[in-house]
């Protein structure tokens, strides 16, 4: 992947974080601290900061430095998670990847994530985006059908009752809304998706 690829990704996700900022502080205003979109706006736009920079580096360092800092500037949980993310792939995968490497490094980041937020798929978080997302990576699905599979998989947490994070201590009270985190990810899936679409 070129530098400017991967600087075009950057500024992918920076934009649809940007642009929802509101909607995700909204979502998490009402099962959560309230703070999601402006948190991660801020840590998308320090990435942005320093694209070039990042985008430099061959993709296994550029995804570890870009997780780390947002880890560094996000907040909350969800910069550790995040940060988690981008770390964990910038450490499993080669710098050329193929699908085959891309869909293994991706299973690895997850677990990743997973033990870090000591959670599951099914507990109404991010993982519930992550994990049909690898499913239609290893599936062999277009760009454009693995982001369609993290907007319904987004939709579908809004049933769920939230049994990991602050959205876990209102109980029934989560259900009938959707968890900002795994929206932030669908977000983020697709934006990347028509990135590589288009490019």
């Amino acid at each position: 992947m070129a530098a400017s690829d991967f600087s075009r990704l950057i500024a992918a996700a920076a934009d649809a974080i940007a642009a929802h900022a509101e909607e995700l502080t909204a979502l998490d205003q009402a099962i959560g601290d309230g703070d999601h979109g402006l948190n991660m706006k801020r840590g998308f736009e320090a990435v942005r900061a320093e694209a070039e920079a990042i985008a430099a580096k061959p993709l296994p360092d550029a995804l570890k430095a870009a997780g780390t800092k947002l880890v560094m500037t996000v907040g909350g949980a969800s910069g550790p998670l995040f940060g988690t993310l981008l770390m964990a792939l910038g450490k499993e995968v080669p710098a050329a990847p193929d699908r085959a490497a891309l869909t293994m490094a991706l299973g690895k980041a997850i677990e990743a994530v997973s033990a870090r937020g000591k959670s599951q798929p099914g507990q109404k978080t991010m993982l519930d985006v992550l994990q049909p997302v690898y499913e239609a990576l290893a599936q062999g699905k277009t760009a454009n059908e693995i982001a369609d599979a993290a907007d319904q998989a987004a939709d579908a947490t809004v049933p769920m009752k939230a049994l990991r994070g602050r959205a876990s201590f209102l109980g029934e009270r989560s259900i009938g809304h959707m968890d900002a985190g795994a929206r932030s990810t669908a977000l983020l899936v697709r934006a990347i998706a028509e990135a590589i679409e288009g490019s």
